[in-house]
């Protein structure tokens, strides 16, 4: 499976910034990052996994919780293998362990934002407090 490292998590007030971080690596043989739907995923104390927004690898398209649209943006950096996530005009029940994941087959985003991916990073900590 594709080895995911995410980064940028921290501490933020409410309405700053982030900006997440996966480093990919460790692709099936005959892969690179543009053939997989990336995802980012959180879950928040005493709450089950939510899908926050994926990307897909076939039209680049995305899709985003509701809870999100609009603040969050996922974007791709194939040449670097990277997958960010900008979080802006964060809330406090944005926090929440956010993961990185990724999937090459070829399902819809809803999906993938349901169901999960194959692949998981160990998480960042974003905590919004004032």
């Amino acid at each position: 499976q594709v080895q995911l490292v995410e980064s940028g998590g921290g501490l933020v007030q409410p309405g700053g910034s982030l900006r997440l971080a996966c480093a990919a690596s460790g692709f099936t043989s005959g892969f690179t990052l543009d053939y997989y739907n990336v995802g980012w995923f959180r879950q928040a104390p005493g709450q089950t996994r939510e899908g926050v927004s994926c990307l897909m690898s076939s039209d680049g398209s995305t899709v985003y919780a509701d809870s999100v649209k609009g603040r969050f943006t996922i974007s791709i950096d194939n040449a670097n293998n990277t997958v960010y996530l900008q979080m802006n005009s964060l809330k406090p029940e944005d926090t929440a362990v956010y993961y990185c994941a990724a999937d090459h087959r070829d399902y819809s985003g809803t999906y993938f934002l349901y169901y999960g991916m194959d692949s998981w990073g160990k998480g960042t900590l974003v905590t919004v407090s004032s």
